[in-house]
């Protein structure tokens, strides 16, 4: 299958990674982003990493339903992949009702956009947060989805248990959520990669601005973990591998009906500790480090069993975590700000 696919938040670190992705295959690609935590520079960058390709970009926040409503039917979507939402997991502690607007509110809206246009298939960007903490690992789709330990993953939880309800109520609809484990990575051009706006709260961004000059040295959240070496373990999934399981997922609609979760993980657990050793040997420098205070709402272990995605989607992740290290630090080395030039430059 290849179409029109519209993209939320697609100008965000995911969602431009997938915008390119399904470019290079041919689709589509409409993309609808407020730019609240992302830069249409993302998009510019889009158009030169796959020229000629079928690009279109509205200004938006999907809690303006009528006017997205009017671009599925304008735009002659089939199906919507929805990345956009706020995804801070100690931010969502402390500011638990903009989560909740944003990451709730926003996707009924969505949903109602989508059925008011008669657009009813969705992948949906959900999260391992969703399972809370492990009671076996690694983790499959049978774990029970416990309380989420923050209200980030709660958010997760709910939207999930709104398509599922909607796929349940109207058989028409077809809806898989994808439970992503830590993306991390950058496209290979090194055009487009991972900008977060403040201080980042995902370890790789951190640990590569260290390296890049911005910071002095990577904040360790803990080293008194039950884990191998004390810090926390995750498995960090690159960011194209990512991409191309929604290309998966999109396609795997057209065969199935109802509602499914999977998995989208590479199986593997790595520590801080080991992820800063393969930076420093990607960027040739030792990374400094502090041993800081647990954050909240934090789980000492996470990966994933992905085998329920290969089976069912042909899929499984393809790149270690040298290939996911080198290709962010290609990103960051050459984008040393993100989209943003050096602070010198700026009037």
């Amino acid at each position: 299958m290849t179409g029109n696919v519209l993209l939320t938040g697609g100008a965000g670190y995911i969602g431009s990674h997938a915008a390119a992705w399904l470019l290079e295959k041919g689709w589509g690609v409409v993309v609808v982003d407020d730019f609240s935590n992302s830069s249409p520079v993302a998009l510019e960058r889009l158009a030169e990493i796959v020229p000629g390709a079928d690009l279109r970009w509205h200004e938006l926040d999907i809690r303006e339903t009528g006017r997205l409503t009017e671009i599925l039917r304008s735009e002659g979507v089939e199906a919507v992949v929805h990345f956009a939402g706020l995804k801070a997991v100690g931010e969502s502690v402390e500011r638990p009702l903009a989560y909740y607007s944003a990451n709730v509110g926003g996707s009924v809206s969505l949903l109602q956009a989508m059925d008011a246009a008669g657009v009813r298939r969705i992948v949906f960007s959900s999260s391992c947060t969703v399972y809370g903490e492990p009671e076996t690992l690694p983790l499959t789709e049978e774990h029970p989805r416990r309380r989420a330990s923050s209200p980030y993953g709660r958010t997760k939880q709910m939207v999930e248990d709104v398509i599922e309800d909607v796929t349940r109520s109207d058989p028409a609809w077809r809806a898989i959520s994808l439970r992503y484990f830590n993306p991390v990575g950058a496209h290979p051009s090194g055009r487009i990669g991972e900008d977060p706006a403040g201080i980042p709260n995902n370890l790789m961004p951190y640990v590569m601005q260290v390296a890049v000059g911005r910071r002095p040295f990577v904040a360790v959240y803990g080293d008194d973990y039950p884990t191998p070496d004390g810090t926390g373990v995750r498995d960090y999934i690159h960011v194209v591998d990512l991409a191309a399981a929604h290309e998966a997922a999109l396609t795997a609609l057209d065969d199935r009906t109802g509602y499914r979760a999977l998995n989208v993980g590479t199986g593997k657990g790595h520590s801080v500790l080991e992820v800063i050793e393969a930076a420093s040997r990607a960027t040739g420098t030792p990374i400094p480090y502090k041993v800081v205070e647990r954050r909240p709402g934090d789980v000492a272990a996470t990966w994933a069993d992905p085998s329920r995605a290969r089976e069912e989607l042909g899929w499984q992740a393809e790149r270690d975590l040298d290939a996911m290290v080198a290709d962010h630090w290609r990103w960051q080395s050459a984008n040393p700000y993100g989209y943003a030039p050096p602070p010198s430059d700026q009037a």
